[in-house]
């Protein structure tokens, strides 16, 4: 030990030479010698199993990257599907809307004798009809009380109230009111009302025995009405009840009006009562 440490300078250059020796040496024979077979066979089957495990813990962790990168292109993909999916929810909501005011449209030419103004239901009452329900316009926007509303379909109902910024609508479907009607096909005349026993319905009460109105007939307001114009459609008949122990019947009508989905109505802002007076 003291020789290398005292004649380590020559010792590492030397032993260095060496191996670039053998090194050549080897590059230059056609075969290996006895020794380095020897070292071969011993080593080869170690060589092979560090191999083998190299190229396991590398396909796992090819196999975990490519997980890794399958989640992630997954969560890509789901924020696309939520984006996409966001998008036509608002689409459809576009298309329900125009087509609301596309109905909203038609009506308002039916009726372009008189001047109107659009609005919004913002409240009603805890039923899933709209018996009663506020909307958003009131008399800062030249809205009285008894005022007509109309919707697709037609006759919606009268302003009660009319606050500053809102007002309270009765509807037709409510059996505290009642309209002037008549059968447009027949002129038979009436007064309709909420149905008390069918949600949703109207009653066509007062109608005289001999009338001669039938399933299937338009009922409108008629020119009897104190607050309503006439002509507005109300509803059309569905079933006739007749009473043997009075003079007059009924009808049992179904509104135009979509009374359960209601969003958008039109208030004609021309009082009728008052012009009456």
């Amino acid at each position: 030990m003291n020789f290398l440490k005292n004649h380590k300078k020559f010792v590492i250059p030397l032993v260095a030479v060496l191996c670039l020796c053998m090194i050549s040496f080897s590059l230059n024979r056609a075969e290996p010698t006895f020794f380095e077979s020897g070292i071969g066979y011993v080593l080869s089957p170690v060589q092979e199993f560090n191999t083998s495990i190299t190229n396991w813990v590398s396909s796992k962790f090819n196999a975990l990257t490519n997980i890794n990168e399958i989640e992630n292109e997954n969560e890509k993909l789901k924020e696309e599907v939520f984006s996409l999916q966001t998008e036509v929810n608002r689409l459809k909501i576009v298309e329900d809307e125009n087509k609301k005011l596309s109905e909203l449209l038609k009506i308002d030419q039916k009726y372009s004798d008189y001047p109107k103004i659009g609005a919004r239901i913002i409240a009603k009452d805890t039923s899933n009809w709209y018996d009663v329900f506020l909307i958003d316009k009131g008399s800062n926007d030249g809205i009285e009380k008894n005022m007509v509303v109309i919707a697709s379909g037609g006759l919606v109902g009268k302003i009660v109230e009319a606050g500053f910024n809102y007002s309270k609508v009765v509807s037709i479907i409510d059996d505290t009111d009642s309209v002037g009607a008549k059968s447009l096909r027949t002129d038979d005349l009436g007064f309709v009302r909420g149905d008390f026993e069918n949600q949703g319905m109207c009653k066509m009460e007062y109608v005289d025995s001999d009338a001669e109105i039938m399933q299937g007939d338009e009922i409108v307001t008629s020119h009897l009405s104190e607050i309503y114009p006439p002509g507005i459609t109300i509803g059309y008949v569905k079933d006739i009840q007749n009473d043997d122990n009075t003079i007059t019947k009924c009808a049992i009508i179904t509104p135009t009006v979509d009374f359960k989905h209601l969003e958008t109505v039109l208030v004609i802002t021309q009082n009728f009562k008052k012009d009456l007076k």
